[in-house]
């Protein structure tokens, strides 16, 4: 219809523009754009509004600056519509800086311009300064709407940010917002995200209305934390109310079998995606597969499923396969997973990370030496594992052997009268988790300043007795510092709650909610 137009005006320029952008469609957006330019139609304020919400993404930021240039150009910054529409724009574009410069500089602020601002930080995780924003928007006689109360959670959405969201919650009952299901959605998913299943647990069965995100974010969270029955139980009970998952829901069942060791189950699930549900499995569903069988031991049946698959395998299925080989010392495996991915991605350098701490955990050093040589030729740097946790609103970030902390002496004293501690109750330090050729008594150091000790020993010396700590690890839980988490969980009365790169760890008297 457009194109049969002659001389479409500014209006019709808008509206097409508008469809294209609602649908994700940003480069036909700015084509249109930019087309219109060309027949001498000037974009109004509507029109600049729309072609910046085209602007999603840090790959689109050079275009956004180009569209904030004929902003200025055309004298409507100081609008406020079009300038929520540019703090939006810049901080989904990951440019957080000039989108608090562009706020700063508005006259006048709305709702829009807020909620803008605090989006912004929350994609950045920056749940202090979403919290400051927030006090200031309420100060200046600003009423918060569910989307500012949906930012403020999205921030919240990590174990050390826990009580800023409980904060939040608070305030959103507070507001009268408890009850709305789009809200209620984002509480579950920043309680599972947070580390508190029960507190997710409990807002969704209070929900008086559930659609299927709610299901699927319940999904999610019983698969981060490893609760393979619930899973069934809510996957069922879904069913049972008339709702069908989607693609990402069977992604989060199929997880969920995962991280609970449900072989069975989790086979049966993807067997009848298509007969059940009319859904074509997808390659993120062929790699929960892979994850189950690889987790589970089953390499051989990992590998020979990954050889059937219907489309070849991507670098992330073999990388998948690679870090069950990992896990289970399978060397030969592991350096045909690694090889393939490299194959499909050489730029996929946590591929050589991967394959050389295979090899160490196995001694196997010469191949360590080469894999290294490999990667030094490449220019790959490991990157060192983080862990960090949350005490009186500043987050205290730690790697291996970090001794940057102003407690770094008291914390080393505890960690070695913990130690001994453990020792004397029959604790031996598993040295061979340490990836690097040297002495047993240099081993077992290296051991002792794994950042997860560290983080869990501050929280020891910096929190009232019986305080639960909340962890979160930028890698992989080691086997060793799990041992010791659940001894102090034990025998220093101790909730600990870590997150890793796959799931969360609940310890509570000496268990693991893992195994």
């Amino acid at each position: 219809v457009f194109d049969d137009m002659p001389e479409p005006d500014v209006v019709l320029w808008t509206a097409i523009i508008t469809a294209y952008s609602q649908h994700g469609y940003g480069d036909e957006a700015f084509k249109l754009f930019h087309q219109m330019q060309r027949q001498f139609v000037k974009p109004d304020k509507i029109t600049f509004i729309n072609i910046l919400n085209a602007c999603a993404s840090p790959e689109d930021l050079v275009l956004g600056k180009l569209v904030h240039a004929h902003i200025v150009d055309k004298g409507v910054e100081s609008d406020v519509f079009v300038g929520a529409a540019l703090v939006k724009m810049y901080g989904k574009s990951g440019s957080i800086q000039d989108a608090c410069r562009v706020f700063e500089k508005m006259p006048e602020r709305n709702v829009l311009a807020w909620n803008a601002i605090i989006g912004g930080y929350a994609r950045h995780e920056q749940g202090n300064e979403v919290f400051w924003l927030f006090q200031q928007m309420q100060q200046q006689g600003i009423k918060p709407n569910k989307t500012t109360f949906i930012g403020i959670l999205t921030a919240c959405a990590s174990p050390e940010a826990m009580a800023l969201g409980e904060l939040a919650h608070a305030k959103l009952v507070e507001g009268g917002f408890a009850l709305d299901v789009v809200v209620g959605n984002a509480l579950v998913s920043m309680y599972g995200k947070c580390g508190s299943i029960e507190n997710a647990c409990r807002v969704f069965e209070k929900m008086p209305n559930r659609d299927l995100v709610s299901w699927t974010v319940m999904l999610a969270a019983f698969a981060q934390h490893g609760c393979g029955k619930e899973s069934i139980w809510a996957f069922e009970q879904m069913q049972r109310e008339g709702l069908k998952p989607n693609v990402i829901t069977l992604v989060n069942m199929l997880n969920a079998c995962s991280h609970a060791g449900l072989v069975d189950e989790g086979l049966g699930y993807f067997h009848s995606m298509k007969q059940e549900y009319g859904i074509t499995p997808t390659m993120e569903h062929y790699n929960c597969i892979v994850d189950l069988l690889g987790r589970a031991g089953l390499l051989d049946e990992a590998e020979d499923f990954i050889n059937k698959m219907p489309f070849q395998p991507d670098a992330v299925i073999w990388m998948t396969f690679l870090g069950c080989c990992r896990l289970h010392g399978c060397t030969n495996q592991g350096k045909c997973a690694a090889e393939n991915a490299v194959k499909l991605d050489p730029q996929l350098h946590s591929a050589y990370v991967v394959l050389s701490n295979i090899y160490a955990a196995a001694g196997e050093w010469d191949d360590v030496a080469k894999v290294r040589k490999l990667m030094a030729d490449k220019a790959v740097k490991k990157e060192p594992g983080h862990s960090w946790i949350e005490v009186n609103n500043r987050i205290h970030d730690f790697v291996v052997g970090d001794r940057s902390h102003p407690q770094t002496e008291e914390i080393y004293a505890e960690l070695e009268r913990l130690t001994q501690q453990m020792k004397l109750a029959g604790y031996v330090p598993d040295t061979n988790l340490v990836l690097y050729d040297v002495e047993e008594e240099q081993k077992e150091h290296l051991l002792c300043c794994h950042s997860e000790k560290l983080a869990i020993t501050f929280g020891l010396i910096s929190t009232p007795y019986g305080t639960p700590l909340r962890i979160t690890k930028s890698l992989r839980v080691c086997v060793d510092c799990h041992k010791v988490a659940k001894y102090i969980s034990k025998n220093l009365n101790r909730e600990i709650v870590l997150r890793d790169a796959n799931r969360f760890h609940h310890f509570r008297g000496g268990v693991c909610t893992c195994g």
